[in-house]
């Protein structure tokens, strides 16, 4: 599996270059106001230009050299004793004029070790983090704020478990997908009643994966379904183009999170559809995590035998249980 999501990535390096911009531009405003202010800083650095240029020369030198260097760099040693002090007595850091680097590691390149820098993983997470705004509705959805407590600890006939007790199994396997994606041997089912947090622990797995620098899709299936019909059916090319692209993606992101599947429409086309995105990235090996109010037996119903074999074989079922906690929090 691809670790990145080549756009989003795209839009990661894009706002590190600005930064490199920003921190190139600090520096030459620093420059100016040195030099403006310590004129004779200005003939340091010319001088320190030219020996330089007094290296490249002798590189290409087949004499003895080493005279030559020893004298350079007596020199050049003196220069930046002098400009050191000149940058004092001004009151102005020693390292004032240096570079400027967000992140001295890759110097803001985004390349540390023939590998994808830090800086850059955390600019590539907030462009992640930003594209599952609609799932992260409020910003805190995590594990570690998820309250067990709001399940009741008393057995339920409705669902033949203590809710409180289903929930802490249910909450487990959700963190542990997440903590060994993409290692993870099955895909998920979430089932159960409105209000139970099948969304909100799928967003707490959607944030914890997409803070491991994976790619992460999350769309209803109202959304999702209808993208495909439109690739299909659109007679705009544009349209058309748009959604190719947004049904690309859900095939092949590394995580694709499909929330309250069962409430789009039902026709040939969404069947088929479902079909395809669940085939498609099962045969991929991309794992998908799927939230539903539609029991197994409705679930074959509306979706056919295929689909639900496919869901049965491959997919975790995790049933949701307790009362709506939207309403308990109300009140």
């Amino acid at each position: 599996m691809s670790k990145y999501d080549g756009k989003l990535l795209a839009a990661a390096r894009t706002e590190l270059e600005k930064i490199r911009s920003d921190n190139l531009a600090e520096q030459h405003r620093r420059r100016s106001l040195v030099c403006l202010r310590v004129p004779e800083i200005a003939d340091i650095d010319r001088a320190m230009q030219g020996q330089m240029v007094q290296l490249a020369r002798l590189s290409l030198s087949r004499g003895d050299i080493k005279d030559s260097l020893a004298s350079i760099r007596d020199e050049n040693l003196a220069l930046q004793r002098r400009k050191a002090e000149l940058l004092k007595q001004n009151g102005f850091a020693a390292d004032f004029l240096d570079d400027i680097y967000t992140c001295p590691k890759c110097r803001d390149t985004g390349v540390y070790e023939n590998s994808v820098c830090t800086c850059l993983q955390k600019l590539y997470n907030k462009q992640l983090t930003k594209d599952l705004a609609v799932l992260l509705r409020s910003g805190d959805e995590s594990f570690e704020s998820f309250d067990i407590s709001l399940y009741s600890e008393r057995y339920s006939p409705e669902c033949s478990c203590v809710p409180r007790e289903a929930m802490r199994i249910v909450y487990a396997a959700c963190l542990k997908f997440a903590e060994n994606f993409p290692n993870v041997s099955s895909n998920l089912l979430l089932t159960g009643g409105t209000g139970l947090g099948k969304t909100y622990l799928s967003a707490c797995i959607a944030r914890r994966v997409a803070e491991k620098g994976y790619s992460v899709c999350y769309d209803t299936a109202v959304s999702a379904l209808e993208a495909f019909e439109r690739v299909k059916f659109s007679r705009d090319a544009e349209e058309s183009e748009r959604y190719g692209e947004r049904v690309n993606r859900m095939l092949s992101c590394d995580l694709m999170i499909l929330d309250d599947l069962g409430t789009e429409m039902l026709t040939a086309m969404t069947v088929s559809s479902l079909y395809t995105l669940i085939n498609t990235r099962l045969i991929n090996r991309r794992p998908t995590v799927i939230s539903t109010n539609l029991g197994p037996d409705d679930m074959e119903k509306r979706y056919g035998a295929q689909t639900a074999s496919r869901l049965r074989g491959e997919y975790l079922a995790l049933i949701f249980s307790g009362s709506d906690i939207r309403l308990m929090e109300k009140k």
